[in-house]
């Protein structure tokens, strides 16, 4: 008899899987959306720690490259990837109040990976960003001068001190140098890592370039199954670097305690001064917790990005002699007429800027823009999605359609030159995404970009080394989610007569 009733339930159990099952790989058939056949466990996630997530958006978008939406699945939910530029603007900017909030997300047991201005959603993310954003302004960002200054004297004399230049791996490089601006800026505190190669700070931004199958984990629950975060207890950051962070801030802390707040000049007077006006904006609770939660976000947000984009713009320039030779005779222009490199001046260079705009089509840190709506919101009329289904805008896709960017292989500076730049479709170029969202350290990562090629473009001519991968060989990192490179890259520095 027991035997019978467990036969019984299990085959129940069977069937009900199966049934939910055939529902599942059927939801975007019977909605009239293209896709590719899901896998029974994973879903369309089995690119995973196979491939880079950007390369496998870029991939789909081929796929499919008529196609305004796809249907994917994040294991067994469903979700859509957007193709569309149009759609794009409807989801980013129109029709933002629905879209308003990120699906990745941590959980309450993990409050300084889920309370920062990355992962956190309404009514926090509205209090974060606009206190947040203050500091970004152009004056602001003048005072970050000395900072850069600092950094880029340190980033050279460190390449000067370099006996072979095939072992020193620029993604190292650039993230010391990178470590350093955001780690003074997000903590308040002086950092050692790009004169040294070695630092506290620097240690924590090697675990976060660090990815085994535990922080794979961790990342893909966060980003595609967030519920797992709260089963399993799994965070954004290692627990020991919280734990640093914590010890660092409260010394910050210490230090500024007798320091009453009215403009703040940094991101540590801004996160203080949010934590003074506290204890509860907007009937947001302003805790410790959120404080350091921003900071260190700022930090992983902004080193790895603009770290990356620096390795990719040096190695291509090291390959394309002529497009490096415009950038030298523009910066050696403005160093003869000003002796120096200021911040508001290189903003106005238009080839410099071209380039850095050039390597972020390219290698978008983040390919896509996740987003959930908090109503059912109907595309058109045949596809109406239901409230909280994910959506990605594919930007990484779109900036490889040859439709808006003709030959988008080629590293072609030119498209972002004034009067070409006007004609580019809007919304099919996002890597710093758009609408309200737009990533908030935007300026502040390119400030620290263009004063690195700037400085090193003036004293150095960039060379291949023999028998490196071309630019277009180079393999890309495939167990994080950041679009970087997963193999060592090096080139030659050759002194110019300064």
């Amino acid at each position: 008899m027991i035997g019978v009733l467990i036969s019984a339930i299990v085959v129940c159990c069977v069937s009900w899987v199966y049934l939910r099952w055939r529902r599942v790989k059927q939801y975007w058939a019977d909605r009239g959306v293209p896709f590719l056949p899901p896998h029974p466990i994973w879903g369309s996630l089995t690119f995973l720690l196979k491939k880079n997530p950007g390369t496998w958006m870029i991939e789909m978008y081929q796929r499919f490259p008529k196609a305004p939406v796809i249907g994917i699945w994040l294991f067994w939910r469903p979700a859509l990837i957007i193709n569309s530029p149009e759609l794009a603007k409807r989801i980013l900017l129109k029709d933002n109040y629905i879209f308003r909030d990120r699906f990745l997300s941590g959980g309450s047991h993990d409050p300084i990976g889920s309370l920062n201005i990355f992962t956190t959603n309404d009514p926090l993310w509205t209090v974060v960003r606009r206190r947040i954003s203050a500091i970004f302004t152009a004056s602001k960002l003048r005072a970050l001068q000395s900072l850069v200054d600092t950094k880029t004297s340190q980033l050279i004399t460190r390449i000067k001190n370099t006996e072979d230049y095939s072992k020193l791996n620029l993604r190292k490089l650039f993230a010391d140098y990178t470590t350093d601006v955001f780690g003074t800026a997000a903590f308040g505190v002086e950092t050692e890592a790009v004169r040294t190669g070695e630092d506290p700070m620097r240690t924590i931004t090697e675990a976060y370039m660090t990815f085994d199958w535990f922080r794979g984990l961790c990342w893909t629950s966060i980003f595609f199954f967030p519920e797992l975060t709260k089963f399993f207890n799994l965070t954004l950051f290692p627990k020991w670097s919280t734990d640093y962070f914590e010890k660092v801030f409260a010394i910050v802390v210490a230090q500024r305690k007798d320091k009453v707040i009215k403009d703040p000049k940094d991101l540590v007077d801004a996160l203080l001064k949010m934590k003074q006006d506290g204890p509860v904006i907007d009937g947001v609770e302003i805790t410790d917790d959120v404080v350091i939660s921003n900071a260190a976000a700022m930090l992983l947000g902004g080193f790895e990005t603009s770290g990356s984009a620096l390795t990719f713009t040096l190695y291509h320039l090291a390959y394309e002699p002529e497009i490096q030779q415009k950038i030298y005779e523009e910066v050696s222009k403005i160093n003869a007429e000003y002796g120096k490199f200021e911040i508001s001046t290189l903003l106005e260079l238009s080839y410099l800027n071209a380039v850095v705009k050039e390597t972020l089509r390219l290698y978008s840190p983040m390919g896509w823009l996740d987003r959930i709506p908090l109503q059912d919101y109907k595309f058109d009329e045949n596809l109406t999605i239901k409230k909280g289904t994910p959506v990605y805008v594919n930007a990484i896709g779109m900036q490889y359609d040859h439709n808006y960017f003709p030959e988008p292989l080629k590293y072609d500076p030119e498209r972002f030159m004034p009067g070409n730049e006007e004609n580019i479709k809007p919304f099919t170029y996002l890597p710093f995404g758009d609408g309200p969202r737009r990533c908030v350290g935007m300026r502040f990562g390119l400030i620290s970009v263009r004063h690195a090629i700037s400085n090193l473009i003036l004293r150095y001519k960039l060379e291949p080394i023999p028998g490196a991968p071309k630019p277009t060989e180079v393999e890309l990192e495939k167990k994080g989610f950041f679009l970087v490179p997963g193999q060592h890259m090096a080139i030659n520095f050759i002194p110019r007569d300064v």
